[in-house]
């Protein structure tokens, strides 16, 4: 009977039934253990069993507040800036004239890609949305959400869209994903949106993007940095649809409170395709976020600064982000454009080095067979992210190794998407050169790096031959693409364009986009749904 009875002890507490003071002390009775004078003891004290039932004090004294607090100022502060900034710099507006031309044209680009081209369409094949988003290289007309990823993915697959380094690294044009599919579908139901409005947004989404970049690392904390890309569009994009400011508030609560990306699959040995992608991913979340709250989800106004619970203290090692300055353009206006080279920025002036240096062998009559050693110094921000030995898996990898973004213009005197390509990399020289390269961190290039006024992105590189020969360092500290570099950039960036709309596009088809996007006037009154169509396929 013992047996029995305290076998069905873990039952009765177990049991949906309301657990007695007789029941429980029937239970105690059975199943304690009996004293030394063959009597049982309770398990349960009548004090014990008394102050079981009785609300604790202490419990209750720990409750958490439920009262709401005022929104977090860094959602405020964006909120304000998307609905009340008026952006009076004419160089802001002709830089993000250059941005979309290029940001386009590096989605063109990417189409070219197979890996990159079937991730892209409806999910479910063959479906067409009326008044739906069209995707530029494509026929495909989606609902806004899959239409942001299809455009963020295509944007971002090769690595070759501008870019913006700071404390945290980012592409601020990826936002476009999100700003155009929006746009696109909003003007194709009537609403009357130009390519001002897609210009406005590009430079407020990089301001968001690169103010929160500016003092806030979030590499060093493994978060990837599309995160301010789903913050940025997400903003941006709330106002599109016309939510008001409290809404939009909401919005960026829920941008923040979304899972965020790990950055591991931009490193070794997770490197991967997916890093062509996430940013698409991010814009596809922003739309989606940005529509709940439009159709009455509330947002979370302490995102950011709750304790335990909040973004502070479980992303970013309970510490607030700290800004360097107001929005304004200021990250428009130094954006840099890559130009020359399809190669992470980090490393775009050690390309552009190593092609100079191919050039000085050449006319020496050498080759990179010749090469002894080579040593690059570099920022410290390259030796962490882009600086890799032993075997490259694949395009992602090699896309993000300055070693191999060195060697192949020493070999070939050209750097190119395709050399990236597995077909391309089989070449054993590359990897024989490879390893005879060493990275060391220069440190005035760190410092200068981070100096608002500079901004630079040096490399430099020192060869030597193996005769002996040691050829002069070569240094570049501003790449093609910089703010100091425009006048020369700007030519070089619409040649860039051209040579992405060529393999999609009829010579004459070619000569109606050029005509308008090299038209700015004309181009900034121009409809939205009439200029996607400009990049549309039958």
């Amino acid at each position: 009977m013992l047996s029995t009875a305290r076998a069905s002890l873990p039952r009765a507490l177990g049991s949906k039934t309301p657990v007695t003071r007789a029941r429980l002390a029937a239970i105690s009775s059975v199943a304690a253990p009996r004293s030394s004078t063959g009597l049982r003891k309770s398990l349960f004290s009548s004090t014990q069993l008394s102050s079981s039932l009785r609300p604790s004090r202490s419990m209750s004294s720990h409750a958490e507040s439920a009262a709401r607090p005022e929104p977090d100022q860094v959602l405020q502060d964006i909120a304000d800036y998307v609905h009340n900034y008026k952006i009076d710099s004419d160089l802001a507006w002709e830089t993000a004239r250059l941005c979309l031309i290029d940001t386009i044209g590096c989605g063109l680009e990417g189409l070219r890609f197979e890996a990159c081209a079937r991730l892209l369409g409806p999910v479910v094949e063959g479906t067409v949305v009326p008044n739906g988003t069209k995707v530029p290289g494509t026929n495909y007309q989606l609902d806004p959400i899959r239409g942001a990823f299809n455009i963020g993915t295509q944007i971002r697959w090769l690595d070759f869209n501008d870019c913006f380094l700071a404390a945290e690294w980012g592409h601020p044009s990826d936002n476009l994903g999100a700003i155009l599919a929006v746009a696109d579908h909003l003007a194709r139901k009537g609403q009357p949106l130009t390519v001002r409005d897609i210009l406005e947004g590009m430079i407020k989404a990089h301001e968001i993007q690169g103010g929160l970049a500016l003092l806030n690392s979030f590499n060093r904390v493994g978060l990837d940095h599309v995160v301010l890309v789903k913050v940025a569009s997400t903003a941006v994009v709330s106002k599109l649809l016309g939510l008001d400011r409290a809404q939009t508030i909401d919005a960026i609560s829920q941008a923040w409170a979304d899972g965020q990306s790990l950055r591991t699959y931009r490193h070794a040995p997770n490197t991967g395709s997916r890093k062509s992608w996430a940013a698409g991913d991010a814009c596809a979340r922003a739309v989606n976020i940005a529509y709940l709250v439009k159709k009455g989800e509330k947002g979370m106004p302490s995102v950011l600064t709750a304790k335990t619970w909040g973004f502070y203290d479980v992303l970013f090692k309970s510490k607030p982000f700290e800004f360097q300055m107001p929005y304004s353009s200021y990250i428009m206006e130094n954006v840099l454009f890559k130009i020359s080279y399809p190669a992470e920025f980090h490393a775009q002036t050690a390309v552009e080095a190593a092609h100079i240096l191919h050039a000085k062998l050449k006319a020496m009559g050498k080759t990179s067979d010749d090469i002894k050693s080579i040593r690059i110094r570099t920022q410290e921000a390259a030796m962490r992210i882009i600086n890799k030995r032993g075997p490259l898996d694949n395009f992602a990898d090699r896309d993000h190794d300055i070693n191999y973004m060195v060697a192949y213009p020493l070999i070939f005197g050209e750097l190119t998407s395709d050399s990236y390509t597995d077909a391309s990399a089989a070449d054993p020289r590359i990897d024989a050169l490879r390893a005879k390269i060493t990275c060391v961190e220069e440190t005035a290039y760190s410092v200068d790096y981070h100096e608002p006024s500079k901004r630079s992105i040096s490399n430099a590189l020192l060869m030597e031959l193996n005769d002996g020969t040691v050829l002069d360092e070569v240094e570049v500290q501003y790449p093609v693409g910089h703010k100091r570099r425009r006048a020369e950039g700007t030519p070089l960036l619409l040649q860039k364009f051209k040579n992405h709309i060529s393999p999609h596009f009829d010579e004459a088809h070619q000569k109606k986009i050029l005509a308008a996007v090299n038209d700015p006037a004309s181009l900034i009154s121009m409809s939205v749904d009439k200029f996607t169509d400009l990049f549309v396929k039958a």
